[in-house]
């Protein structure tokens, strides 16, 4: 069933649907009904003597260049070929999908004055999995995404290269295969589809939805770690995190007493332990993790406003004047990004100092050294540690802000910009990483329970470690490891681990 798209009122849910199930899409109503109005009050202003931007002028510093009645369709085909400069790996489908569903829903605002022809072609290629090729780099995130949005435009006329069903043709060939006509672009249409945020918002609500799953994995890794080190439940009781106030500390503290609750393993050590605190990596997780949470949330608020803002440029107001503005910088989403980007690199920091816990005899409360049955002749998750640790400083590093850099762009005229785009980008590498690292707490944390038998953990631990035994198996002795780490990751990114659990999100 397609995802019916209100613009101005998308939930994040829909959104994070068309990313993670590449559901179908279609525009409400009302959504047309502004297109129209919209569209009718531009051919006004494009048969008119008044200059107005983008429509009978030049672009950028040429804006003040005048453009002659009879050229408006080459001034628009001209700007999108003429941007077409970008370079780098294609973006994935599911980037693309989600690109041009933030486009529908910008247009649909009705401020941008397209045709419903033009919506009607981005609705058709996405039902027919017409996809356009767009390189991953080249946008600096002001005066919009320009080059990679005009890949998408260019591929509507027939210019450049499109995917069809994951096969790589030219865009006419695509657009002929799929029984869609190439479109000829125009008053302002080539403007309002590179103009916007699309692509650094889509590449940023797709960390925050990546995050978000390694977020809802830490909490039960967390859990996990806690139990095979034989670590205390009393950092986690309500009263201390409600003293606090912090919604996401509180809340990742109720799901992890909720994971460790009837954990005979917990229950065999609450009388005559002798020590007195855990380390701080078991003991504020609820900080730690909620505080991630918290700042995912923040991001999440933001990307959804983003999400359903017309950004191009300019803007046909209620009152039907056109008006020349900057909603095409992508301030705000750079920001989220950067936001994400802490987060990511926040919740990997202490699953790795987790997985150093657990694998060190003098810290992990009676299992064996590197967690192996045979430490000494058996090197155990020795380097396994080593690698989330190296995974770990990857993403410190990625965790820089991109949103306090800026360069002036196109003689001065874009003399600030946000660097959204590849802020968002390497979300995609972070999180990847994070998947990593989060596998490795898992195969370490069910090894150390494994460890503990004849005791048993708590039955959601148990059948999240099933989900895991499903691909790797218990390590008895030192065996090629590689296979076992790529598999964690997997059924991490897959949530496998955390399926029918009730976990803290954004949403």
């Amino acid at each position: 069933m397609a995802e019916s798209l209100t613009p101005g009122s998308v939930p994040l849910s829909a959104l994070a649907r068309i990313y993670w199930e590449g559901a179908p899409v279609a525009l409400s109503e009302v959504a047309w009904a502004d297109i129209e109005r919209a569209n009718a009050l531009m051919a006004g202003v494009a048969a008119g003597e008044a200059a107005v931007y983008g429509v009978n002028t030049g672009f950028g510093k040429l804006a003040s260049i005048r453009i002659a009645a009879g050229d408006t369709t080459k001034l628009q085909r001209n700007l999108i070929l003429s941007h077409c400069c970008g370079v780098g790996a294609p973006l994935a489908a599911e980037i693309v999908r989600l690109v041009m569903a933030l486009k529908l829903i910008s247009l649909g605002r009705g401020a941008s004055g397209v045709r419903p022809e033009l919506i009607r072609l981005m609705l058709g290629m996405l039902e027919r999995d017409v996809l356009p090729v767009i390189p991953e780099q080249g946008s600096v995130g002001a005066s919009g995404d320009l080059a990679p949005l005009a890949h998408m435009a260019a591929a509507m006329t027939g210019e450049g290269d499109t995917f069809l069903g994951g096969e790589r043709m030219p865009a006419t060939a695509a657009l002929e295969r799929a029984g869609l006509e190439p479109l000829e672009l125009a008053a302002k249409e080539g403007l309002a589809l590179i103009n916007g945020t699309q692509v650094s918002t889509a590449l940023a609500l797709a960390g925050l939805f990546r995050a978000e799953r390694a977020l809802q994995t830490s909490v039960l890794t967390g859990a996990m770690s806690t139990d095979a080190a034989m670590g205390s439940t009393a950092p986690f009781t309500a009263e201390i995190h409600t003293l606090r106030g912090h919604a996401g500390q509180v809340d990742v503290a109720a799901a992890l007493r909720a994971l460790l609750d009837g954990s005979g393993i917990r229950d065999s050590h609450r009388e005559e332990d002798e020590r007195v605190q855990d380390p701080y990596c078991l003991r504020c997780h609820p900080q730690v993790g909620g505080a991630c949470l918290d700042l995912l949330r923040q991001a999440g608020r933001t990307l959804e406003i983003e999400a359903n803002a017309a950004t191009d440029n300019p803007l046909i107001l209620s009152d039907g004047s056109v008006v020349s503005g900057g909603n095409f910088h992508a301030e705000p989403v750079a920001f989220a990004a950067d936001q994400i980007a802490l987060a990511v690199s926040e919740i990997g920091a202490i699953a790795q100092r987790r997985i150093a816990l657990l694998v060190d005899p003098a810290l992990s409360f009676g299992l064996p050294a590197f967690l192996s049955p045979k430490p000494g002749l058996n090197s155990g998750l020795m380097i396994a540690e080593v690698t989330s640790a190296a995974l770990m400083s990857e993403n410190k590093q990625l965790a820089h802000p991109a949103s306090i850099d800026s360069t002036p762009t196109s003689a001065n005229q874009e003399d600030h910009v946000s660097m959204a785009c590849h802020g968002a980008r390497r979300l995609g590498l972070m999180t990847r990483n994070l998947y990593h690292i989060l596998g490795i707490e898992a195969v370490a944390a069910a090894q150390g329970i494994a460890l503990r038998r004849p005791l048993e953990t708590s039955a959601p631990l148990r059948g999240a470690i099933a989900a895991l035994r499903g691909r790797v198996t218990e390590l008895d002795e030192d065996r090629y490891l590689a296979p076992d780490l790529t598999a964690a990751h997997d059924i991490v990114a897959e949530g496998a681990m955390i399926a029918g659990l009730n976990l803290p999100g954004v949403q």
